[in-house]
């Protein structure tokens, strides 16, 4: 290859790019005792807008407006691991005391090196579940972690005319 990089490398502004190369997410809780560690796959990080339509009068004019946004619950998944420990802790202390959190989603590079984060707002844990556990198979185990939240967007700001 020219120049000796590979395809998932790229020059920009005096720094190489690396995409795709052993990506991981790392779960910050604003809440130092639970640090939720390094998770492999996340999925559901998402928005949608609901359409508002208006039709004044007798007009066939039909006027949409964008609505309240609504995001959707956040799937994390990694191999069964130490920091496992810390979401059973978390998953204790939630069921005893209820208590909404924010918190952070890094995505980070091989190198550690944060590449865009979420910033999750009053979220909460719905669920949370282990792989099948089978000692005839040679397979790893997964736990899953399901989360509610109130949203990732700075949406909250008020506007005045």
């Amino acid at each position: 290859m020219a120049g000796g990089l590979s395809t998932g490398a790229r020059f920009m502004g005096g720094f190489f790019e690396v995409t795709g190369v052993n990506h991981r997410y790392l779960v910050v809780i604003d809440d130092g005792r639970y640090n939720l560690g390094s998770w492999s796959r996340v999925s559901g990080l998402g928005v949608t807008w609901q359409v508002c339509e208006y039709r004044a009068g007798d007009s066939n004019d039909i006027f949409s407006y964008v609505g309240n946004p609504t995001y959707s619950r956040i799937r994390l998944s990694r191999a069964v691991c130490f920091d496992s420990q810390v979401v059973q802790e978390w998953l204790c202390q939630q069921a005893k005391s209820y208590r909404p959190l924010s918190g952070t989603i890094q995505l980070v590079d091989s190198l550690g090196l944060k590449i865009v984060s979420w910033d999750l707002k009053h979220f909460f844990p719905v669920g949370w579940s282990i792989s099948e556990l089978d000692p005839g198979r040679s397979a790893v185990a997964v736990e899953t972690l399901e989360l509610a939240h109130t949203g990732f967007l700075d949406d909250d700001v008020k506007f005045s005319l």
